[in-house]
C-alpha cells in the first residue's frame, strides 16, 4: 500500500482516472481574523476515486482541516464546488445536503466526542439515536444494536459494550469514534488527525484499522495528518502548503 516518493512538484488540481467519488474543483476559504482577512485555502482541486485511501499532509495552521470540512459539507467554500457522485453539493437543499453528510459520509475526529453518558454500544449507535424519532429508534432498536455490535466486534471491541469512555483508554476510545462513523455503512470515511491524541503505538494501532479498512471493505478514506510517516500509509500524498494543494510522484 505504500507508494514511494520523490520530490513535491506544486499544483492547483491532482486527478486520477479511476471513477470518481467526490470532486473539488477551485476552492477559496478565507476567514476573518480581527482586522485581517487569511486566505487559508488557494484554488485547491482535487479527484477522489472510489475505494482510494488519500492523506492530505500538513503543518498545523496549514488549512488540513478547513478542506477536509468543505469536502465532507460540514462548511461551504467561499468560491468552488465539491460534487459527490457528479452532484454539485452547493446546489443541494439543506435537507439533501444534510443527507448526504449524514448517510454517505463518516467522521472521525482527534478528540473523539463520544458523549460520557452512554456505554461503548450506545455511542456506536448515535447517529441512529439522532436521525430516528424515538418511536422509530425504539421499534429499530435490536437491529441497530446487533449492527453496531457486528461493527464493534470487527475492531476488536466487542468486550467493552457496556463500559462508558471514561473506562476506555485513548485507542479503544478512538476505536469505537470509527465504528460511530462506519454504522451508517459511509461511501466516503473522512478522519482529522485520528491519532493526534495518541501515542505513537496506539495511534500506529488506529492506523492499523484504517488500512484493513481500505484493504478488506475497500472503505474510500480521506485521513488529514501533519505526521509524514503516518500520511505514507495511503495509496496517495497530498500536501497542503501556504493553502495550495502539492502532490509527490
Amino acid at each position: 500500500m505504500k507508494r514511494m516518493t520523490s520530490a513535491l512538484k506544486e499544483s492547483s488540481v491532482v486527478s486520477t482516472p479511476s471513477k470518481l467519488i467526490l470532486r473539488t474543483a477551485g476552492l477559496r476559504k478565507s476567514f476573518k481574523m480581527g482586522d485581517s482577512v487569511v486566505q487559508v485555502l488557494k484554488d485547491v482541486s482535487i479527484d477522489v476515486s472510489a475505494g482510494e485511501f488519500i492523506a492530505i499532509e500538513g503543518r498545523s495552521g496549514s488549512g488540513k482541516s478547513t478542506l477536509l470540512h468543505l469536502m465532507g459539507a460540514l462548511d461551504e467554500p467561499d468560491e468552488g464546488t465539491v460534487e459527490f457522485e457528479g452532484r454539485d453539493i452547493g446546489n443541494l437543499s439543506s435537507a439533501e445536503r444534510s443527507n448526504i453528510r449524514n448517510k454517505q459520509f463518516g467522521f472521525v475526529f482527534q478528540f473523539y466526542h463520544l458523549l460520557p453518558e452512554l456505554n461503548v454500544l450506545e455511542n456506536t449507535m448515535l447517529s441512529a439515536m439522532i436521525e430516528y424519532s424515538w418511536l422509530g429508534f425504539r421499534s429499530n432498536a435490536r437491529r441497530f444494536r446487533e449492527h453496531a455490535a457486528t461493527v464493534l466486534q470487527q475492531l476488536g471491541m466487542d468486550h467493552r459494550l457496556k463500559h462508558r469512555p471514561s473506562q476506555l483508554s485513548g485507542g479503544e476510545r478512538q476505536r469505537v469514534a470509527i465504528a460511530r462513523a462506519l454504522m451508517n455503512s459511509p461511501r466516503v470515511l473522512f478522519a482529522d488527525e485520528p491519532t493526534g491524541n495518541l501515542d505513537v503505538e496506539t495511534g500506529a494501532q488506529i492506523m492499523t484499522v484504517l488500512e484493513r479498512l481500505h484493504r478488506e471493505q475497500n472503505q474510500t478514506i480521506i485521513l488529514v495528518t501533519h505526521d509524514r510517516t503516518l500520511a505514507r500509509t495511503a495509496d496517495r500524498v497530498l500536501v497542503l502548503k501556504q493553502g495550495v494543494l502539492q502532490k509527490t510522484e
